[in-house]
């Protein structure tokens, strides 16, 4: 199971380098551009519902409504979103609950290696469960001490920052535990399986072995 390469510029700025230091090929963004895939889905907080299935360590499936999720314990994350296509937003203040957070509460069974990430309308992204697990992803609420915008993932998007934000998807519902590896919505459609921004991991065709489940 690979390890995360949390290398992004908020790190290397509480270190004494460049605050500003982007991955290759990325521009500094001002602002917030909207992206994504379809229509913006419409909050019904009556049927929202948050699952962890899969292989999970008791074999059940835990569920949460919109309620009960959001008062899981809160804690904010200062880092930058980086977009495939080619944006960076710096030292933006994310608040929300930790991914570790459900790790602990719905635990994976031993023999998990990754996550798949589903949202509204089918959409999924993979991970590595390291990644998942790493000491910044959150499952964010909140954005700059405000709430998202639908646009921009209300009421929960996933926020990975040392992977290009694709890894992160809006709308968030659900996370399944996997034993073995699987692409995700954009991974099916020739992005990169793992995604780090300071590799410059765009696409499919820069895999390497080990890279993809397919290799």
């Amino acid at each position: 199971m690979g390890q995360p390469a949390e290398r992004e510029a908020g790190e290397r700025a509480s270190q004494g380098a460049a605050r500003f230091e982007l991955p290759p090929g990325q521009r500094l963004q001002k602002g917030w551009p909207v992206t994504h895939y379809g229509p913006v889905p419409k909050f019904r907080p009556e049927r929202w519902e948050f699952r962890v299935f899969g292989a999970t360590a008791d074999g059940e499936k835990h569920c949460w409504n919109h309620e009960e999720f959001t008062a899981l314990p809160y804690t904010t994350v200062v880092a930058d979103l980086h977009c495939v296509t080619k944006f960076s937003m710096v030292g933006a203040e994310w608040g929300g609950i930790p991914a570790r957070t459900v790790v602990d509460i719905a635990p994976p069974a031993p023999d998990v290696t990754h996550v798949m990430v589903w949202a509204e309308y089918g959409f999924s992204s993979n991970l590595r469960l390291a990644d998942f697990m790493s000491e910044r992803a959150l499952f964010a609420t909140h954005k700059d001490g405000e709430l998202l915008t639908a646009e921009h993932g209300f009421p929960l998007r996933l926020i990975v920052p040392h992977l290009y934000a694709w890894k992160g998807p809006k709308w968030v519902r659900g996370v399944e535990y996997m034993t073995a590896d699987r692409r995700g919505f954009w991974e099916e459609r020739g992005y990169h399986n793992v995604g780090d921004p300071w590799r410059e991991q765009r696409y499919s065709y820069q895999e390497e072995p080990g890279d993809g489940p397919d290799l």
